[in-house]
């Protein structure tokens, strides 16, 4: 295997004698850190001469660590590498235009342009025109008629600026996401020895030689050889998949690898490989090697098909981490996401399938009518060299039809999620909320349920000691030093000091006459704390005793809920000092220390006495319980491995009640989430009286309500059945009632979690939040529609296995999460209403337009700059308004509410009615109102009319107030409430206003408009009012009377995702949706490709090669060479080489301004 940083390194003698010097180099180490249990050990002391000696050759000390000079830690990162794994390269702009330009209606749009561009500069022959049925133009028409091409431009133009507002959003998108991810690795630091000093160092400053701290907790950045372990876990299953904990000692396996996770116990590892020489670093070089590979049986796989479907997720710049989701994914039930998407994907299909329906009636109806005038009425002979004409006539029609489509399709809808989603991820950043998977976003506005962590999140996670019961006597308040005996003062400072991590210690405040920083576990700080109250000293003690004379720790986990180290004592013998909940340490006790400081027994119904005098009123007033025991061995060395025979008979010192106050703004953010119809409960590890004191503290249980408050043990009675399996019936009958959940496990957690996802008992499924700090919270966090990490205590795996982290860990961070998950859903619901009406009027003005004068009363250039409008500027004026505290005030939606509520179709059917009225009304009758001439009748390429530019003016004036209509989409009258509030919305609708009088005053001809007078553009501003007016009617017609009305954008039901969903870990709806959507679209590409090889193969006849030929010499003309299957090769021409007739036929552009193409 080679190594990749070799091939870098200029191959001198310089590197050389650097490896030298070390006395082992990269390969070595990398050949070393292969190896696992045994054959490590043995390679270790044959080859090194054991852990000590490879210390030294490293030239690193394993208790003081490297000296931290800069030219020695310079010198490491040449010789063995940086920690740090190059990312894969982003996808270039170019490459993100590209996959833009891949939108199905895009490239319908292209080729209708491209037909259009070419058909405007060939003009065919033909006999005299009146034998074709087509009015004979005049010699002044030839000038207009080179302005043909401009249609073709504009669609073309439009196109291009379409798809690069796509590509700059992906662009935008994707270097904001490793913005992110650079910004969390930057945060990710680890505890690393130098000078004797522990220190937080970044990950990627990590050298080969450095001395690690490792305890729980921790995913290891490096690898490295445990130098000495207390009850070491890890979890290796990132790198094997295997799901069991391994046992890590120096005596049997001390290889760790990065990229693991530390499940239990602590330790010091020396690193002995960095970045991508380590067991990670290689399986991402090989990931990076096969990548090529992979993408070349990609492109193979999709051309075989025949259908392009994209293989990657949508969100593909998040598969950093894929190697892991793919096996854990494996374990876990499948988890939906991206919901919103889905349901607007599958509106999109069905918008999309009506607009081409509508599209094919409008061009059958035109072929229809062109045909039934021509050959029928007027019975005319079909005659061969009128063919040309004849198929410019219907490419016209088949332009009219795209024009329809291009006007039905919302191709903005993407854009309006994409942009309302970034929008909101920025502004989360700023209330503390990191994004890590954009579709948590959208799914925190539909949360019915919040299952949190008391510590930290609802409290400050600012502990301190306030009451004690030391020998028989209950302090209320702290003891002074003088109350205690000596010996029982020394036994409590010994028993924190030494039975406690190392790495937990209070500092000095930052600021003067602040509160002193506690850094590591925060009980333990509370503890230490309480020693320097008593005024004593840890550091001492901690010096006497350090922690490489500490014979063995059961370091303190989730099932233990203790902690215990043991010493030997100078005399002989051993000691292990003990500590953790109260409840389970009295348990253990069968002696305790009397007011003399004696060993006195200690029988149940003196601990029942000392829990109902003493544990339970700390309790009640919100207090965590922690009990401080030890016990002496004198006979020998006992089984140390069985826990259970060692953790008993233990001799109780002091019981201390420790206090961790309430967040003070959690009340207030608790009553927001009742009144937004969000339960919250909270699931602590801590005892019932005191999580039921918090509880009530915050409002999440208030007395007089009907709730319940379960112990985990309890909990687990309730829900299983005999054989221990979770029944979902009897859960059923337990959550809706249950507030707080207490010393549980975080397996009662997950199977909560799970529960309430599962059940089935509200007529909508539950969302459910979940926040989580520890390593065990990592499966609930997963399973949970938004795990919340907290950023300040949560430890790496936690964060890992989150889709936001909470830079704060507050509680009310999580309140905003919602109030913007609730805005982008909303946001979308403003712009699908606004959007839609535009839709609907635009395709019937249109499709009646086309079939009623034979041409689109709303041009192909106007259209898309509607579309432009409605699109790209409503999506930015709509998805970018702030959340208000409204929001909160509402239940939540639930995953199956309809995108379009039946008063949003109120709303677009009533505005449709109005604008269509007034359209209709000035399409026929405008010309008499206005005293003008009318558009309709006009000849082909006359000039632009001032009555198609009134229609036009009036109908874009009267999309922008809708816009302002929009803003409300639950009946609110006040249209106006917070415009100021959002300058997007004021910049885009102004800029839209001023564009607008630009387009009509100076568009001329690409627009098809003319200048209008004053009076006139104040007929289309008054109009255009009545928008608001309108507005106002609609919104007092009650929506319950309206029977009729129909709501659209479900999500997709549950049969249809088990069917589609068969083999899949995680179903994404809105690629299902897509994919649907796709396979339907290019089965009829397919279809239409085959028509097309059909007609190609009738004219392999010489004589239509010829025919060209004669045709282009005649005609002197610039004829472009056309694909075979555009309207030339359709059938063969048989005319004279001499017939060449100027400018016959108009160019088919795209909604021409013929007012009456058929006599």
């Amino acid at each position: 295997m080679t190594n990749p940083t070799e091939r870098t390194l200029p191959a001198n003698s310089m590197v050389e004698s650097h490896e030298r010097e070390f006395g082992c180099t990269v390969m070595d180490l990398r050949k070393l850190m292969e190896l696992r249990s045994t054959d490590a050990i043995n390679q270790i002391n044959v080859h090194y001469g054991g852990v000590t000696n490879l210390c030294s050759r490293l030239k690193t000390n394993p208790v003081e660590g490297l000296s931290g000079n800069p030219a020695d830690l310079e010198k490491r990162k040449h010789v063995f590498g940086q920690n740090f794994i190059p990312p894969k390269k982003p996808k270039t702009f170019l490459e993100l235009v590209w996959e833009a330009l891949q939108d199905v209606t895009l490239i319908i749009l292209e080729i209708a342009a491209i037909i259009s561009l070419v058909l405007s500069f060939y003009r065919p022959p033909g006999e005299e025109n009146e034998q074709c049925g087509l009015p004979v133009s005049s010699p002044e028409d030839e000038g207009e008629a080179e302005a043909g091409w401009i249609e073709g431009a504009a669609i073309l133009f439009s196109v291009i600026i379409v798809v690069l507002v796509t590509a700059f959003n992906d662009w935008s998108k994707e270097k904001q996401f490793r913005g992110l991810q650079n910004r969390i690795e930057k945060e990710q630091k680890f505890s690393v020895i130098r000078n004797g000093h522990i220190i937080q160092l970044p990950v990627a400053e990590i050298v080969v030689g450095d001395i690690a701290q490792i305890k729980y907790g921790d995913l290891l950045p490096a690898d490295g050889i445990l130098i000495q372990g207390n009850d070491l876990k890890i979890d290796e299953s990132s790198l094997t998949g295997e799901s069991d904990h391994v046992k890590k000692s120096v005596e049997r396996d001390p290889m760790l690898l990065s990229g693991t996770h530390v499940m239990e116990g602590s330790g010091r590892m020396v690193v002995t490989a960095v970045g991508i020489n380590s067991q990670t670093g290689i399986i991402f070089t090989l990931l990076g090697a096969s990548e090529g590979e992979e993408e070349e049986k990609k492109k193979k796989a999709k051309t075989q098909d025949g259908v392009a479907l994209e293989i990657q997720p949508l969100n593909s710049q998040e598969g950093t981490d894929n190697e892991e989701k793919e096996k854990k994914a494996a374990k876990l039930p499948k988890k939906e996401k991206s919901v919103l998407q889905g349901k607007l994907t599958r509106l999109a299909v069905q918008i999309g399938k009506a607009g081409l329906i509508m599209s094919a009636f409008t061009v059958l109806i035109l072929i229809l009518y062109f045909v039934i005038d021509n050959f029928v009425i007027h019975r005319r002979a079909w005659l061969p060299e009128c063919t040309p004409i004849y198929i410019q006539y219907f490419v016209k029609f088949f332009i009219i039809g795209i024009t329809v489509l291009v006007v039905a399709v919302p191709e903005g809808l993407p854009l309006a999620v994409t942009i309302s989603l970034a929008y909101s991820v920025k502004k989360m950043m700023k209330d503390n909320n990191l994004v890590r998977h954009l579709d948590a976003c959208e799914t925190m506005g539909n949360a019915t349920a919040i299952c949190s962590d008391k510590t930290g999140t609802l409290t400050m996670n600012r502990m301190t000691v306030v009451q004690a019961y030391i020998g028989d006597t209950h302090y209320h308040q702290i003891p002074s030093p003088d109350v205690l005996l000596p010996k029982v003062l020394d036994l409590i400072v010994n028993a924190i000091s030494i039975n406690s991590a190392y790495t937990s210690k209070i500092l000095p405040p930052e600021k003067e006459g602040g509160l002193p920083r506690q850094v590591g576990s925060k009980t333990e700080c509370a503890l230490l704390g309480f020693v320097t109250d008593l005024k004593q000293d840890y550091h001492a003690v901690r010096n006497e005793v350090p922690e490489e004379k500490l014979y063995k720790v059961y370091t303190f986990n989730s099932v233990r809920k203790s902690m215990s180290t043991v010493i030997e004592k100078p005399s002989g013998g051993y000691r292990m000092y003990s500590k953790g909940a109260s409840e389970i340490i009295l348990r253990k006790c069968n002696r305790i220390l009397d007011k003399k400081g004696e060993v006195v027994p200690f029988k149940s119904k003196d601990r029942d006495e000392i829990v109902r005098t003493v544990i339970e009123p700390m309790a009640c007033e919100g207090l965590r319980t922690i009990c401080i025991a030890y016990r002496d061995f004198n006979d020998g060395e006992p089984p140390w491995d069985n826990e259970s025979e060692i953790l008993t008979e233990l001799t109780c010192v002091a019981v201390v009640g420790i206090e961790d106050p309430v967040r003070p703004e959690v009340p207030d953010a608790i009553a927001k989430c009742k009144q937004a119809g969000i339960t919250v409960r909270m699931v602590t590890g801590d005892n019932i009286n005191t999580a039921r004191a918090i509880a009530t503290k915050c409002g999440i249980v208030t007395p007089g309500d009907d709730f319940l408050c379960l112990e985990g043990k309890e909990f687990n009675r309730l829900i299983r059945n005999e054989k221990g399996e979770v029944e979902q019936e009897k859960l059923d009958k337990i959550w809706p009632k249950l507030r707080v959940l207490a010393r549980s496990s975080p397996t009662d957690k997950h199977t909560l979690v799970k529960g309430i996802i599962d059940s089935t008992i509200g007529e909508q499924r539950q969302v459910v939040a979940v926040t989580g700090d520890g390593t065990n919270d990592g499966p609930a966090l997963k399973k949970a529609d938004v795990g919340f990490a907290m950023g300040i205590a949560g430890t790496d795996v936690a964060k890992e296995a989150s889709d936001i982290i909470l830079t704060d860990d507050n509680f009310t961070s999580i309140v905003k999460a919602v109030m913007w998950g609730r805005n982008v859903y909303d946001s979308i619901s403003k712009f699908l209403q606004f959007q839609l009406t535009v839709n609907v009027v635009a395709v019937i003005v249109a499709f009646t337009g086309a079939c009623i004068t034979q041409d689109s009363p709303l041009k192909a250039v106007q259209m898309l700059w509607v579309n432009l409008i409605m699109d790209t500027f409503a999506s930015l004026a709509l998805a970018t308004e702030p959340p208000t505290e409204s929001l909160l005030k509402r239940r939540p939606y639930g995953r199956n509410k309809p995108l379009i509520s039946r008063t949003m179709m109120k709303n677009i059917l009533g505005h449709a009615v109005y604008q269509l009225t007034v359209i209709f009304f000035l399409v026929f009758a405008g010309e008499k109102f206005f005293d003008i001439d009318s558009g309709r009748k006009a000849p082909l390429h006359s000039p632009p009319s001032q009555h198609y530019t009134i229609i036009f003016n009036t109908f874009v004036l009267m999309q922008l107030f809708n816009e302002i209509n929009s803003r409300k989409i639950h009946g609110e009258r006040n249209v106006f409430a917070g415009i100021f509030r959002n300058l997007i919305f004021c910049c885009v609708v102004l800029g839209t206003f001023i564009s607008q009088i630009l387009i009509v005053e100076f568009g001329g001809k690409p627009f098809s408009c003319t200048k209008l007078t004053l009076s006139q553009w104040f007929w289309c501003l008054f109009i255009g009012i009545g928008e608001l007016l309108w507005g106002q009617i609609i919104s007092s017609i009650p929506t319950q009377s309206l029977k009729f009305l129909k709501e659209a954008g479900h999500g997709t039901t549950k049969e249809e995702i088990t069917k589609d969903a068969e083999g899949l870990d995680e179903i994404d709806h809105a690629e299902m949706e897509l994919r649907r959507g796709q396979i339907l679209w290019f089965r009829g590409l397919n279809r239409i490709q085959t028509q097309i090889d059909v007609i190609n193969t009738f004219q392999t006849g010489a004589s239509f090669k010829g025919v060209l030929k004669r045709q282009t010499m005649g005609q002197h003309l610039d004829v472009k060479h056309v694909p075979s299957s555009s309207y030339v090769t359709v059938a063969p021409v048989r005319s004279p080489p001499t017939t060449s007739v100027p400018a016959a036929v108009p160019p088919p552009t795209l909604g021409n301004q013929s007012g009456q193409s058929v006599p």
